[in-house]
C-alpha cells in the first residue's frame, strides 16, 4: 500500500509517502508545498489545490492520510489550516483517492506509544521507524510522514481484527 501523509497548512503543507509491504514500512518521496504570505488566501489555496493534484497524479497513492484539526490557541491559524485541509480533501475526492483523518493524539500514540508525546519525539520516532539519517525538514514534512505511518499502523491493526 502507498500512503500519502499530509500535514495541512496554508503557508507550508508537508507531504510524504510511506509504503507498506509485508508489514514493513519504507519511505518514498517527501517534501513541502509552500505559498507566499503576500498572496491572498484564495490564490494560496488555489496553488495548494493545483500542486496537490499534481502530486496525486505523479505519486498515485492508494490512500491519503491527513492530520485532523484538534485544538489551536490561535483562531486565525485554525481557519487557515481548515481551509488547506478542505482543499486536500477536495483534490483527493476528485482523484478518487480515499482519505483518512487522524488527530494529533492518535498520531502521537501510533508513532511513539504515548498520546501526549511532544512534536520532537514524534519526529525522532518517524525517523527511526523509516530508517532515515536525519529528521526531514521542514517539520511539516516529518509530521506528514508520521501521519502516513499512523495510517500504516492503523490499517495493519484493522486488517488483523477482521
Amino acid at each position: 500500500m502507498v500512503i500519502l501523509g499530509v500535514d495541512p497548512g496554508t503557508a507550508r503543507l508537508g507531504w510524504g509517502i510511506v509504503k507498506t509491504e509485508k508489514g514493513q514500512q519504507t519511505v518514498g518521496p517527501y517534501g513541502c508545498l509552500q505559498t507566499k504570505k503576500t498572496q491572498s488566501d484564495s490564490v494560496r489555496l488555489e496553488q495548494i489545490f493545483k500542486k496537490f493534484i499534481q502530486l496525486l497524479k505523479k505519486l498515485k497513492p492508494d490512500v491519503v492520510a491527513i492530520e485532523d484539526i484538534f485544538f489551536f490557541k490561535n483562531q486565525k491559524t485554525i481557519i487557515q489550516v481548515s481551509q488547506a485541509r478542505g482543499v486536500i480533501l477536495l483534490a483527493s475526492a476528485q482523484q478518487n483517492t480515499p482519505t483518512y483523518s487522524y488527530s494529533p493524539p492518535q498520531i502521537k500514540l501510533a508513532v511513539t506509544g504515548y498520546g501526549r508525546a511532544d512534536k520532537r519525539q514524534v519526529q525522532h520516532m518517524a525517523k527511526s521507524i523509516l530508517k532515515l539519517k536525519a529528521i526531514p525538514k521542514p517539520d511539516d514534512t516529518a509530521d506528514a510522514l508520521a501521519v502516513a505511518l499512523t495510517h500504516a499502523f492503523s490499517h495493519k491493526m484493522k486488517s488483523r481484527v477482521k
